[in-house]
C-alpha cells in the first residue's frame, strides 16, 4: 500500500461521532476549534456571530452547540433562546470569559446544559461534549397553540398578524413557551430574560407580562398568559 492510499484508508475510517455547532467570535479559537474537535471525530460547523448561527441552524441538524457568550451582535444567551424556539433540540455548551454563580445561572436559564469557563483545557471540552451526546435532547417549542414565535424576526404571530418583540419581552416569550402549561416562577423568568446582576423588582416582571398580554391580544391569539398569585406565571 502506498503512503497515500494509507492516508485515504485512514480518512475513511475516521468516526464522526456528532454534528458540532460552534458559534465563536475570536478568529484564533474558531480555527483551533475548527482543527482540534475535526482530529477528534467530530463533524464541526463554525460560526462567527449569533446571526450566522440561526443562518446555518435553518439548513442543518446540529447534534451539539459550543456558543460563546460575549458574541458582536448579540449576548449568547439570546442565541441559546432564538435556536430553541426555532426548534434546535442540541444540548448547548456555554462558553465565557465569566464565572460567577449569577453568570452559570443565567446560561442554564437560557437553555444551557453545560458552561466552560475560558481559558479551558481541550480535553475538557470535549469530555463534556461527549457526555451531553450522550443524553437525550429536550424538546423546545416555538408554537403554542395558535402562538408563535419567531426567532429570526423576533415577532408574535398568530395566523396573519404579527407583533414586533423587544429583546427582553422575547426573551420572556421564550422562556414562557418553552415551558407552556408550568408555571414559571418570576425568579426563573428574571434569569432568563435579564443579565445577571441586573436589579430586577417583580413589579418590573408583572409590566413586561402586561406588555406581552398586550401583543398577544393585537395578534388576536386564543394563547393566555395566566397568573398564579404568589408564585409566578402560565403561558397555554
Amino acid at each position: 500500500m502506498c503512503p497515500d492510499d494509507h492516508s485515504d484508508n485512514e480518512k475513511s475510517e475516521k468516526t464522526v461521532t456528532s454534528r458540532v455547532l460552534v458559534v465563536e467570535d475570536n478568529p484564533e479559537l474558531r480555527r483551533l476549534l475548527n482543527q482540534g474537535l475535526d482530529e477528534e471525530g467530530f463533524d464541526v460547523t463554525m460560526a462567527r456571530d449569533g446571526r450566522e448561527a440561526l443562518s446555518i441552524a435553518e439548513s442543518s441538524e446540529p447534534d451539539l452547540l459550543v456558543i460563546d457568550i460575549g458574541l458582536p451582535d448579540s449576548d449568547g444567551r439570546d442565541v441559546c433562546q432564538a435556536l430553541k424556539s426555532a426548534g434546535v433540540e442540541a444540548p448547548v455548551l456555554f462558553l465565557t470569559a465569566r464565572d460567577s454563580g449569577a453568570d452559570r445561572v443565567s446560561g442554564f436559564s437560557a437553555g444551557g446544559d453545560d458552561y466552560l469557563t475560558k481559558p479551558f483545557v481541550f480535553a475538557e471540552l470535549v469530555a463534556r461534549l461527549r457526555a451531553l451526546a450522550r443524553r437525550a435532547p429536550v424538546t423546545s417549542k416555538e408554537e403554542v397553540g395558535d402562538l408563535r414565535l419567531d426567532p429570526v424576526r423576533h415577532v408574535l404571530t398568530s395566523g396573519e398578524q404579527s407583533a414586533e418583540l423587544t429583546p427582553t419581552e422575547f426573551r420572556l416569550t421564550g422562556a414562557l413557551m418553552s415551558r407552556s402549561g408550568e408555571v414559571i416562577r418570576r425568579r426563573e423568568m428574571i434569569a432568563a430574560a435579564w443579565p445577571s446582576g441586573a436589579i430586577v423588582h417583580d413589579n418590573t416582571v408583572d409590566v413586561y407580562v402586561r406588555r406581552l398580554r398586550k401583543k398577544i391580544a393585537e395578534v388576536k391569539s386564543e394563547t393566555e398568559i395566566h397568573t398564579v398569585h404568589g408564585v409566578g406565571y402560565r403561558l397555554e
